[in-house]
């Protein structure tokens, strides 16, 4: 059996703000978020329009994926830019990539 698990950064338009997140679907996770930003606005990434995925990663066990994120959590903005560069150098939005 396959097991997906994907470690996330979302941002806002201006790419301003950073979201750091773990889902097992990494669609429909998004389309909450963008959910909450259209609606309630009731979480961290829907208070601050954070829909834009710059970067993710893919895991096959959820504890990879957890410890990862929590270690990505920790770092401080510059450092968090820098992993994105590594692979999306222009900070492209890569929502339409993954559907």
């Amino acid at each position: 059996m396959d097991h997906n698990y994907y470690v996330y950064i979302l941002t806002n338009i201006h790419k301003q703000v950073l979201y750091t997140g773990v889902t097992n679907d990494l669609n429909k996770r998004i389309a909450e978020h963008t959910e909450d930003t259209n609606g309630s606005k009731k979480s961290f990434a829907g208070k601050y329009a954070c829909v834009y995925l710059i970067h993710w990663e893919h895991f096959k066990y959820i504890k990879s994926a957890i410890e990862r994120e929590k270690e990505i959590k920790g770092w401080k903005r510059e450092k968090k830019f820098a992993l994105i560069k590594s692979t999306n150098p222009g900070l492209k939005f890569l929502n339409e990539e993954i559907k």
